[in-house]
């Protein structure tokens, strides 16, 4: 599995292990916060903490604190795919 693919299934994972309705779909342009998104405030904290983990053990350190972090146009968690695109830069940058 290539390490981007791997990204993918990482945060794809840490996604789905924190929503309760088992049967949704992960897509890389499902919404993560705002109106329609799938995580509330305490998740994407949770999720955020979790990818930290996750990144340690792939040996590299996601930051998920920068300015743009909740930015609505601009913010790695405005979509499942911002998110994995961003993880997946922070791996690539750490290498």
């Amino acid at each position: 599995m290539s390490s981007h693919n791997n990204a993918d299934s990482v945060v794809f994972a840490a996604i789905a292990d924190l929503i309760k309705d088992k049967t949704i779909k992960i897509t890389e342009d499902m919404p993560l916060i705002g109106g329609d998104g799938l995580l509330n405030s305490m998740q994407l904290v949770e999720l955020c903490l979790s990818l930290e983990d996750k990144a340690a053990e792939m040996g590299f350190e996601f930051d998920w604190t920068s300015d743009a972090a909740m930015s609505r146009s601009r913010s790695m968690f405005r979509t499942a795919g911002a998110l994995t695109e961003e993880f997946r830069k922070q791996m690539d940058e750490s290498r």
